[in-house]
């Protein structure tokens, strides 16, 4: 027996750039090939903002503003904002507060988390906390991301990985047996060297040693651009997500019989493959958009769950499971019935 929900989701949105930047694309402009970032990662393309001139909160006004109408609400009816990006307008005001601008959502209380690829699950785990108060009534929670802005042209093991997107939910009370059964979050800061971006912090002087320029030959600023140590965060992402998905399984007292639907973050398709093994879930029943998106962070399983409920393959009442690694280390899943 599962667990009574906390939360629903109401209504869902994505947006995402129309410039696709393909493997092929890449073969132009630095040493790799199609064959090694597909065996590699599992990605062929992916969306980015390029020359647009869009930014963050743009993209997150876009994936907010859909998944208000799909609610039925108008941006009045939002009563609290809550932007989960490592990549963010500004260092402050929040990003959340110029998607409220462009919103027009004058009633919303509104803030931003930072919890890389897993910020979307911690502002579902913090909306479900501003629920429970009793003070909330219709939050929206997006996962929006320009890693393309930090992404270094020189460092092929990462220029590959990325793509830019957004995607945002609705959520409500539940009042039920539809809605969020369980959810799980953890950190592990002993971690945090394994991938990071220096950025404006305050930190840069600190960490930055003679050995590792603050600038390259071409007069790129690498305090800005993401680094990763990747075969050490693959060994520990695979871990966290099976970790997340079991926990979070356990907190709403279901089996993994009782799953329909994996969303997993897309981050590696190796990592997909390890952790639908795990929770025995067939191919046909595993989300993946990796291989035209790339990996959007935060925005990576909003997108997804937007695109498989807007394809008729989520059904009302359908148990979906989500699970995410991202840079800290922070790791975290849900388990929501639709």
């Amino acid at each position: 027996m599962s667990k009574k929900p906390t939360l629903k989701i109401v209504g869902t949105g994505s947006f995402l750039p129309d410039t696709v930047v393909t493997n092929k694309d890449l073969e132009k402009i630095m040493d790799t090939t199609d064959e090694w970032i597909t065996q590699r990662v599992g990605i062929k393309e992916r969306r980015v903002i390029g020359e647009s001139g869009l930014s963050t909160s743009d993209m997150a006004t876009f994936a907010g503003k859909a998944a208000i109408e799909d609610a039925g609400l108008t941006a009045e009816d939002i009563d609290c904002i809550i932007v989960a990006t490592i990549t963010p307008d500004m260092n402050f005001p929040s990003t959340a507060i110029f998607v409220q601008q462009n919103l027009g959502a004058k009633n919303a209380a509104v803030f931003d988390v930072s919890a890389a690829c897993t910020g979307w699950i911690y502002g579902m785990t913090i909306a479900e906390g501003l629920i429970l108060s009793g003070k909330f009534k219709n939050i929206l929670v997006i996962g929006a991301e320009f890693l393309t802005s930090l992404s270094d042209i020189n460092d092929r093991s990462t220029y590959v990985l990325f793509g830019d997107a957004s995607g945002a939910v609705v959520v409500q009370p539940a009042d039920g047996d539809r809605g969020m059964l369980g959810s799980y979050i953890k950190s592990n800061g002993d971690l945090a060297d394994l991938l990071w971006s220096y950025g404006g912090g305050t930190r840069v002087n600190k960490k930055v040693s003679d050995q590792e320029k603050m600038f390259d030959e071409n007069g790129i600023d690498k305090r800005s651009t993401i680094r990763m140590e990747g075969n050490k965060v693959y060994k520990y992402a695979v871990r966290a997500m099976i970790e997340s998905a079991e926990k979070a399984m356990e907190d709403a007292q279901i089996t993994e019989d009782d799953i329909d639907m994996l969303i997993p973050h897309q981050a590696n398709s190796r990592i997909i493959d390890a952790i639908a093994k795990r929770v025995n879930m067939p191919d046909d029943k595993v989300v993946r958009n990796l291989q035209y998106m790339g990996n959007t962070s935060s925005a990576s399983i909003p997108v997804a769950l937007d695109q498989v409920r807007k394809e008729g393959r989520l059904k009302d009442g359908d148990v979906l499971l989500v699970a995410a690694f991202g840079g800290g280390f922070t790791w975290g899943g849900l388990v929501i019935k639709m």
